[in-house]
């Protein structure tokens, strides 16, 4: 993440009567750049101004001279501009072309390995550009992705001259072991000396990083991976990515041969051999562009050579190439030697050793010392900073919310750990400060997919969702209750509520009223209460004004509330009248049987009067009952028929 702008003295301030300052790009531990308008011409140029007190330290003022006559004795359009030099008071400082895009090393960092037209273009370009600076007689020595630099318009350029050197001074007392450790040629830490193979074999390194997303070694601390550039050889490419042609595995292990007298002589040999791969290939450079995201602006490095500059991210994209790789071509037919010389590896080791204790003065304590960002993550601000101290860096604190990292803690720095910075850089050390606060609305009647998009976007996760039968539209929140980190109570947010960024959510959700099925036969109303995801039971109860088998009514719910899917209801099925004893009217005459019958709600055989007793009912206080069906004293529901036998004797 990148540290917030802090104010610097020099923005606003005119540069020797001529130079605007408008802005900060970034800061090193020798030198600050800054973006500035050229009053004079009226257009934009990077303003390289070194720190004040380095101002009278004549090495670096003749490293300060020395970048900017170099680049200036280079008119190549992939070399980027130097246009001026000079000394404000006691400020030194260089104005050099105003590029906005972003550097190599941001490409590989977030797209990792790079594709096979995205590696070919970018390595054309480079190679142009310090065929250039060699054909010269200028070595640039500080060969890096971070001193690619690539324009939104397309334009790839290199920059940073700082340590370059005319050919003849091609000792390394010094200044050349201040390139970056993990493209030291070999012959730099051996012998301590360079010329423009050596360069060669820091782009041999960059190929190989662009390829496969990482550089070939590694080690915690620079003698490491010093000690492996000058003892081993440069694998592969293919063995870590697969998809690399034969001709780029030859092309990179001829650039890294760790004797320079097997290297390319000069970048214009390397160029001359890879625009033969491309033919071969069929890929060739392609109009490229980079694109950050917002107002960025990238010039070249800075001048310590562990600067990183600093712009925005971009992407950087190149037309896709769908051609068959033809194999059959390789690089350079090439003899490794199946053994070295014990007495010259014995030697190199010494000579090793011996630097061993040149290079920890150099870096540990001398004038081009550089320094590790030590890793602090998890660590206090206080400890971060102590540690930081150690190291001779200076700790700046950010407070920065975080979800995962607890509050008081280090998230991380910028630059991040394990970047080398000159002494006394500023560090800016990120600071948990836990969780943001998110303030919700009502969420209350709302349809289901906005709340849950309003919660996402406050980086509330919906943890549970819950859905009821209620008096709310279907689809619509009913409840919201929300828990907060490091708590087991939930909030009540249907109404609104100030949480905690990274809660959890239990959402409840309206399913429309539940159907009603209150007169309808129990089967039918079972069927639909079950497609509405309910358990049914069944009770039947005796009504007088319900038909047996239709449900008289649905219980509410057992302790109030809204009914939920799965839960299991209960409807109320009548079974009609509830039974009576039926009177036992035998003996009695006809009349009287029939008065107490109807009296007891039971129906009498309405064929009676015609089917058994001639003459109608003038006989009924005459005749007696024999016998009836059903039996007095049975329970029969009411309405029930009872047929009555008479008995044809009116008289005994």
């Amino acid at each position: 993440m990148n540290a917030t702008p802090q104010t610097d003295p020099l923005i606003g301030r005119l540069v020797d009567s001529r130079y605007r300052v408008r802005g900060r790009i970034a800061r090193g531990g020798m030198a600050t750049v800054y973006v500035a308008t050229d009053l004079r011409l009226e257009r934009r140029v990077a303003l390289k101004v070194m720190h004040g007190h380095l101002s009278d330290d004549t090495v670096f003022q003749n490293r300060f001279i020395q970048e900017a006559r170099s680049a200036a004795r280079l008119a190549d359009p992939h070399v980027v501009n130097v246009f001026d030099q000079g000394q404000d008071g006691e400020m030194a400082y260089l104005v050099m072309e105003y590029l906005p895009g972003i550097t190599l090393r941001e490409l590989v960092r977030e797209q990792k390995r790079l594709t096979l037209p995205q590696t070919i273009t970018i390595m054309d370009a480079i190679l142009a550009g310090l065929s250039a600076a060699h054909r010269a007689g200028i070595v640039h020595r500080d060969v890096k992705p971070e001193n690619v630099l690539l324009a939104e318009d397309g334009r790839i350029k290199i920059g940073d001259f700082g340590l370059a050197r005319a050919t003849s001074a091609n000792t390394a007392t010094g200044q050349m072991l201040l390139g970056t450790i993990a493209y030291l040629a070999p012959e730099l830490v051996t012998r301590g000396t360079a010329d423009a193979r050596s360069d060669i074999y820091a782009l041999g390194i960059m190929l190989y990083e662009m390829l496969t997303g990482e550089q070939p070694y590694k080690g915690e601390q620079p003698m490491q991976i010093a000690y492996q550039h000058a003892t081993h050889s440069v694998p592969r490419p293919s063995v870590k990515n697969p998809g690399v042609p034969e001709q780029l595995d030859e092309l990179v292990l001829w650039a890294t041969e760790r004797s320079p007298e097997d290297r390319p002589t000069d970048a214009r040999e390397m160029l001359d051999r890879l625009r033969d791969i491309e033919k071969q290939l069929g890929v060739f450079p392609q109009v490229v562009r980079s694109t950050p995201a917002g107002a960025t602006v990238v010039v070249d490095d800075s001048l310590d050579s562990d600067e990183v500059t600093r712009v925005m991210p971009g992407t950087f994209t190149a037309p896709s190439v769908t051609t068959e790789i033809d194999n059959a071509t390789r690089l350079r037919r090439r003899s490794h030697r199946n053994t070295v010389k014990g007495g010259w590896l014995l030697a190199a080791v010494l000579v090793i050793a011996a630097a061993a204790g040149g290079l920890g003065w150099w870096f540990g304590s001398g004038p081009g010392s550089l320094v590790s960002v030590p890793s602090v993550e998890g660590m206090s601000f206080d400890k971060a900073a102590s540690a930081l101290l150690e190291n001779t860096l200076v700790a700046e604190r950010r407070d920065v919310h975080s979800l995962e990292i607890p509050a008081g803690e280090v998230i991380g720095t910028n630059p991040d750990a394990g970047t080398f910075l000159g002494r006394d850089a500023t560090v800016t050390v990120e600071i948990s400060s836990g969780p943001a606060t998110a303030e919700l609305p009502t969420l209350q009647d709302r349809t289901r997919s906005d709340v849950e998009t309003l919660l996402q976007e406050n980086n509330i996760t919906v943890a549970t969702t819950k859905k009821y039968y209620t008096s709310f539209a279907a689809d619509r929140v009913v409840r919201v209750y929300v828990t907060q980190p490091g708590s087991s109570d939930p909030v009540q947010c249907t109404e609104g509520c100030s949480v905690l960024q990274g809660s959890t959510a239990e959402l409840r959700v309206s399913l429309g009223a539940l159907p009603d099925v209150t007169g309808k036969n129990a089967d039918d109303a079972t069927d639909t209460l079950r497609q509405a995801g309910m358990k049914v039971e069944e009770e039947r109860e005796y009504s007088s004004s319900v038909d047996d088998d239709l449900v008289i009514r649905v219980p509410e719910r057992p302790g109030g509330g809204s009914w939920q899917q799965g839960e299991t209801i209960t409807i109320v099925v009548s079974d009609g009248p509830k039974p009576v004893e039926v009177p036992n009217v035998v003996g009695e005459t006809v009349r009287t049987a029939v008065d107490r019958l109807q009296a007891a709600g039971f129906k009498v055989n309405p064929n009676i009067e015609d089917a058994e007793i001639p003459l109608g009912g003038r006989y009924w206080d005459v005749y007696r009952v024999r016998s009836m069906t059903p039996e007095g004293g049975s329970l029969q529901r009411p309405g029930t028929t009872v047929s009555l036998t008479p008995q044809f004797q009116p008289f005994g």
